[in-house]
């Protein structure tokens, strides 16, 4: 390809984005740009604070529970407050909680307050993705997302970088780094963006869409199965795989290089793969991606050497580049514009959940059956997801799965993208 194909390619794909987008998109970035503390607590637990594995290993699941319940709560807050509101409380007390945690020495109060910081960080969550489609037009939705995702990866993978030269030279400064980073978030969004919670219309009867009204609408509920099942496959690669490699006597330095394919390939490919699906059936995409997803980890079984686990990686991140724009852009066509926090925060959960039960049965399954027992069940479980996308998609109406290309008349989701007023 040459330098001007690159450059209009480029251009097309930042292209029509309203400016709101870039500074949220900035305030990502940024965000996850300073991520060191989760990539070094464990070390800085053990290491540098004395304490066992275990103890270390409750802290993270402790973080990832307080993940699971404020994704609700924070959805709801979305909804009621406004986005900017929720993201304003979200984004500074995850700063002043991660600041609090660095100077904490009793091992109850680092629990606790590791507790608070997993609520406070995953808060911002479903207000930052209610906001972008809120603001960005229905037809760029995928792409929207695409790049939010791929400004996640870039950042995380600056950060687990940057993470070990600070470690190297005081956790406590690892810690008052990544407040400094979340605060300067904090401040991009009371500074550079409105509320965009879409005001009611004239044909609306003001009621809000409560909790309930989300746990009965069976296909969301459907779609968000679906979505814990893909999560307990994809979060293999940061808790099955290494105990595997380990037992199979790989270093922890060979399995930081074959996952190191994974925010490789994201970064490199995230962009062109977005453009190359990004008029295509979504249908497709999410069982083809279910399946990629399955049968990469199901190849796992098969891996001897470090070039065939990367190789193994990279079937499963390509699965992950598609499935996770077009898995969130559905989430957005099945949500009511008064509804979108809620829903967000939901489809949220079931990630936030999948993070708590896949360390406990990938550890169960290796244990009692050995780890190519583990790989089969992913490749199961991939069969299962894309069996249950393939039938969803099916059943859902000729509106519902169009609804953020264009059509010619007026439909409620469009309606729904005008930004409101700050």
């Amino acid at each position: 390809m040459s330098v001007a194909a690159l450059r209009r390619a480029a251009r097309e794909t930042v292209s029509g984005l309203p400016r709101e987008f870039w500074w949220l998109w900035t305030s990502t970035l940024v965000n996850r740009l300073g991520a060191f503390v989760a990539t070094f607590m464990a070390l800085y637990l053990t290491l540098d604070r004395g304490y066992s594995a275990s103890y270390a290993g409750l802290v993270a699941s402790l973080h990832g529970l307080g993940g699971v319940v404020s994704s609700l709560g924070a959805g709801v807050m979305a909804d009621r407050l406004g986005r900017r509101p929720t993201l304003l409380i979200a984004q500074s007390s995850t700063a002043l909680s991660v600041a609090l945690l660095g100077f904490m020495r009793d091992p109850v109060a680092i629990a606790a307050v590791a507790f608070v910081v997993g609520m406070a960080a995953n808060a911002s969550r479903p207000a930052v993705q209610a906001m972008m489609a809120d603001i960005v037009r229905p037809e760029d939705r995928l792409r929207a997302f695409s790049l939010n995702y791929w400004a996640i990866n870039l950042g995380f993978a600056v950060s687990s970088m940057a993470a070990g030269f600070i470690a190297e030279f005081s956790y406590l400064a690892g810690f008052l780094i990544e407040a400094g980073m979340t605060m300067i978030c904090a401040i991009v969004v009371f500074v550079k963006l409105p509320e965009s919670r879409p005001a009611p219309v004239a044909e609306e009867t003001g009621e809000d869409v409560r909790l309930g009204t989300v746990l009965r609408d069976g296909r969301f509920m459907s779609v968000v199965g679906l979505s814990f099942l893909v999560a307990l496959v994809f979060q293999q690669g940061s808790v099955g795989l290494p105990v595997a490699m380990g037992r199979a006597g790989f270093t922890p330095a060979d399995y930081g290089l074959a996952i190191a394919v994974n925010g490789v390939l994201i970064v490199a490919l995230q962009i062109p793969v977005t453009r190359f699906i990004e008029h295509r059936d979504p249908r497709r995409l999410l069982v083809v991606s279910s399946l990629l997803a399955g049968y990469g980890f199901g190849l796992t079984a098969f891996a001897g050497s470090i070039g065939v686990f990367a190789l193994t990686v990279c079937v499963w991140t390509l699965a992950e580049i598609v499935n996770a724009p077009t898995q969130t852009g559905l989430v957005v066509r099945l949500s009511p514009v008064r509804g979108r926090g809620r829903y967000q925060g939901m489809y949220t959960l079931s990630w936030s959940v999948a993070s708590l039960i896949a360390p406990l049965m990938s550890g169960v399954v290796i244990d009692r059956f050995g780890a190519a027992w583990l790989w089969a069940l992913c490749a199961v479980v991939g069969m299962v997801a894309a069996v249950g996308y393939g039938a969803l998609m099916r059943r859902l109406p000729t509106e519902e799965t169009t609804a953020d290309r264009k059509t010619t008349g007026a439909e409620p989701e469009t309606a729904g993208a005008e930004v409101g007023a700050a």
